[in-house]
């Protein structure tokens, strides 16, 4: 692919208002943080920590829409490599952006946090796009993370930290196995098989 093919590729999948976006989304998360006084205690950085990935996750979702369904399935080579350097790179940003929201405190909600969540967020994202469609692919990582965020306050051991992985501090093993697992299935099936189609045709 020529770099004009590539430019062309990036824009028609939104790409330039999508880096645009999770910037607007780091500044959104370091002015939140500042306002809770999240460098005094680190605990108040929860709903930041919770928040910004999940606003991060959703932009990288609908990023991953595909303009021309019939285009693509004629293509001579796979799409799966480019689709996985989409996914990876806009996480790869998010996840370096992100944290500096939350420097300091890595033991409690602080930059491992904010990047286990950016991972696992983004994985239930991916997945969705492809069961959903890219429009709708944040809506499950939306009703999971808010049903976590208010049923399990103070859930911090044995399985809890499995299923409430995103109200986990940063360095519960079993939350960054649950995120890293989800990161992992949704890229791998993003990948493959790419966002459902959307309009008349995907039903979407």
């Amino acid at each position: 692919m020529t770099s004009n093919g590539h430019l062309l590729h990036a824009r028609s999948r939104g790409l330039p208002a999508s880096l645009a976006a999770l910037a607007g989304t780091t500044g959104f998360a370091v002015w939140a943080a500042a306002r809770l006084d999240g460098f005094l205690d680190p605990d108040r950085r929860v709903p930041v920590v919770a928040l910004a990935p999940l606003l991060a996750a959703a932009v990288i979702g609908v990023s991953l829409r595909s303009p021309s369904e019939e285009l693509d399935g004629t293509a001579v080579r796979p799409w799966w490599p480019r689709r996985l350097t989409q996914l990876a790179g806009l996480t790869a940003l998010s996840a370096a952006l992100l944290p500096l929201a939350v420097l300091g405190h890595p033991e409690v909600f602080g930059p491992p946090a904010m990047i286990r969540n950016t991972l696992g967020c983004t994985g239930v994202t991916a997945a969705a796009a492809v069961l959903l469609g890219a429009r709708l692919s944040w809506l499950p990582a939306f009703g999971y993370v808010s049903a976590v965020y208010l049923g399990s306050a103070g859930a911090h051991s044995g399985a809890a930290t499995v299923w409430a992985w995103p109200m986990q501090p940063g360095t519960q093993p079993g939350a960054w196995a649950a995120a890293l697992g989800a990161f992992t299935v949704g890229g791998a099936l993003y990948a493959v098989r790419g966002a459902r189609p959307e309009g008349p045709r995907g039903g979407g």
